[in-house]
């Protein structure tokens, strides 16, 4: 009982912290002192890079998770009983952080 409210603390707080650094405001976008007008042609200009990818993090801790997932399906032995609640704690995790992810669509 104790690792259950365990896992399911370290999951509330995961997303917590995850939903949280999703809505924290960006930082003001400055443009630089040495731009060029956008109307003054540039002849051989490279092509314009593309927007960052938005939440990185929040990306990179699902692919995080997936192969912690992966790595729980595949161990030899069950952790004590543990290791079937982890993998539902885990599955629930990447759906919030998906769904983190839905509700930032600009």
């Amino acid at each position: 009982m104790k690792m259950r409210t365990l896992i399911a603390f370290a999951l509330v707080a995961l997303v917590a912290a995850f939903a949280y650094a999703v809505s924290a405001p960006a930082a003001p976008n400055t443009a630089s002192a040495h731009a060029v007008p956008a109307a003054t042609p540039q002849p051989n200009a490279a092509p314009a890079t593309p927007a960052a990818e938005p939440h990185p993090q929040i990306r990179e801790a699902i692919a995080s998770l997936r192969h912690a997932k992966e790595h729980l399906e595949h161990a030899a032995h069950d952790f004590g009983g543990h290791r079937v609640e982890a993998i539902r704690a885990t599955d629930e995790a990447i759906r919030q952080l998906e769904e983190c992810l839905k509700y930032d669509r600009k």
